[in-house]
């Protein structure tokens, strides 16, 4: 079952936050009242006046529970929906730039706020750039969110044969760097070819299985609009298979690795903790 989280969050702080407001604005005068209205009379011979009036003071548990709990929610609504959000890398298709396991920071406000659940962009503060590792709901389900690189931008256009990328008519240099030895739950990709590719300002590595085909062909980006690609470009299923990704599922970009567990191969790399992304 799939969880929509923000929404989660959302109604959380809806509901902590009435709960508190009410016991706040209708509860506690009440008790108040009735405590101020105390007197010897009503108190047992066991009891001081003023353990009495702290009983009817106190608040009830579930208020307790709900003006502690509002201003925790609150921040954590709040950081994850506006400033930054952790992801898991689930699979090998953007290796060798992430592996699986890796856990990663998205920068929110890269390519604009927007409101939790709505998504909808209140402050237009960025947009993607030929080159980003981009967080972004997948098109054909947006309950699910996807990493890929940006390839291509609104009108550009973008055609992909024999593995070779070609930009607006200009082919992408590529420099070989060796073979791939892959450990854990990369394995499988062991043997692939290395390549230092120079995408506009920024350099990467891709991964190339000379064994096994792809997807060809050329895409015309439409305007709001984005053309996306794994680095491991044969293992990567993205606009070449399922086309684009429209300006409204963006969410953001993803800036660092913060930590990597991988069950199949020696636990934490340590060596990935604090590795920028580029």
């Amino acid at each position: 079952m799939d969880f929509n989280f923000p929404a989660i969050m959302v109604s959380a702080v809806f509901i902590t936050g009435i709960i508190w407001l009410f016991d706040a604005y209708v509860l506690a005068p009440k008790r108040r009242a009735a405590a101020d209205a105390l007197s010897e009379q009503n108190v047992s011979p066991t009891a001081t006046l003023s353990e009495a009036k702290e009983k009817l003071l106190k608040e009830p548990v579930l208020v307790e529970y709900a003006r502690s709990l509002f201003p925790v929610i609150l921040a954590v609504l709040v950081l994850r929906s506006f400033l930054v959000e952790p992801f898991r890398i689930p699979s090998n298709s953007m290796m060798p730039t992430l592996l699986t396991g890796d856990f990663i920071l998205v920068n929110k406000f890269s390519y604009g706020v927007r409101l939790p659940v709505l998504n909808s962009k209140i402050i237009d503060v960025g947009e993607p750039k030929r080159g980003d590792v981009m967080v972004f709901r997948y098109p054909k389900d947006p309950s699910i969110d996807y990493i890929k690189r940006v390839i291509g931008l609104p009108g550009d256009k973008i055609a992909y044969y024999n593995k070779q990328l070609i930009v607006n008519g200009e082919p992408v240099k590529q420099e070989a760097k060796g073979t791939y030895i892959g450990i854990g739950s990369g394995v499988s990709m062991s043997g692939a070819k290395v390549l230092l590719e120079h995408l506009s300002n920024v350099d990467h590595d891709i991964l190339i299985d000379e064994n096994r085909g792809t997807m060809e062909g050329e895409f015309i980006v439409p305007e709001g609009q984005y053309f996306v690609m794994g680095d491991n470009r044969d293992n990567s299923n993205d606009s070449r298979y399922w086309g684009f990704v429209p300006e409204e599922n963006l969410v953001g970009k993803a800036f660092m690795i913060w930590m990597n567990w991988d069950s199949k191969a020696s636990g934490i790399a340590w060596d990935r903790l604090g590795s920028s992304i580029k």
